[in-house]
């Protein structure tokens, strides 16, 4: 109960984001500052806290790194297979690349944070930050090819490689290797900071989320979210059970790809040529149908 109690809250802080947005209070001025404290100051925060105690080899398994690439590139696949020749070469695009890009960073990992603990948390901050590293580039290189993009793909790499997202998950990790104590104050004020990561990033979700209903598809939204919310969590279950690792990467994995398309992939088809209202039903249709999968995966994983 309590789980539900939480996801539950985490919805009505998405759905106060998107209010906010609709009576004019989170501006695009004011919701790319709020984005900005997300993702440059909480985020990077929560990841240094749940990192910096710990070595790399606690965290980073030749078993964590194979799952996480099968199970990115497979769902990947599965899309590409399942979408291919259908709809326009705008919304094909989308509907890839929305089947895989899951929310790691905005939904994933506070949620971990604030469900499991240390060690399942540590893991989720690799998972977020390798994920980050072939996720994006993988969508950035589908949308400019389905849609032959006017863009320059080195710039767009560029900005993935710079993230703080990677600068402080490198950072937490060598504290952690070389044994450097953070004190005591330090530690705390950060994970003060860090604990205002998941209601900050779900109100940004909340913000970012517009529906036009008049051009809902329902047949292409729901092979989205069937790929998204329902295969790619069980195929994470099943290939990281097949890896034999352990309770704590199992738990990280699962819920981390059980997470919704990401808001970022709607950013992206804006920029990329992909079909913008499209891509902006997804995100708000898998966010929401996501609370109950999520509860899901959580109850059965204990």
């Amino acid at each position: 109960m309590a789980v539900l109690t939480r996801l539950a809250a985490m919805l009505a802080v998405v759905l106060a984001g998107t209010g906010l947005r609709a009576a004019g209070v989170l501006d695009a001025d004011r919701t790319a500052r709020l984005n900005a404290l997300t993702y440059y100051v909480a985020l990077p925060a929560l990841i240094f806290t749940a990192t910096y105690d710990r070595s790399v080899g606690e965290l980073l398994s030749p078993a964590l790194l194979a799952g996480l690439l099968i199970v990115l590139l497979a769902t990947a696949a599965l899309a590409w297979v399942v979408h291919r020749d259908r709809w326009s070469r705008p919304r094909r695009s989308v509907a890839v690349v929305q089947s895989y890009h899951s929310n790691l960073g905005y939904l994933g990992l506070p949620l971990v944070a604030a469900t499991f603990d240390g060690e399942v948390t540590a893991i989720a901050s690799v998972i977020l930050g390798i994920g980050s590293l072939v996720q994006v580039p993988l969508t950035v290189l589908v949308l400019v090819g389905l849609n032959d993009a006017d863009t320059r793909v080195r710039n767009e790499l560029r900005e993935v490689a710079t993230n703080p997202v990677l600068a402080s998950l490198a950072t937490g990790l060598a504290v952690g290797e070389i044994g450097v104590a953070v004190p005591t104050s330090v530690a705390a004020g950060l994970d003060g900071l860090g604990a205002l990561a998941l209601p900050l990033a779900l109100l940004c979700v909340g913000a970012s989320l517009e529906l036009d209903l008049p051009s809902v598809d329902v047949g292409a939204t729901l092979s989205v979210v069937g790929l998204k919310i329902a295969l790619m969590p069980v195929l994470a279950w099943i290939v990281f059970s097949a890896l034999a690792v352990d309770p704590a990467t199992l738990t990280a994995g699962v819920v981390m790809f059980g997470t919704p398309t990401a808001v970022s992939t709607f950013v992206y088809s804006n920029e990329l040529g992909g079909d913008e209202g499209f891509a902006s039903l997804n995100v708000f249709v898998t966010t929401v149908a996501s609370i109950g999968s999520l509860f899901v995966l959580i109850e059965l994983l204990g």
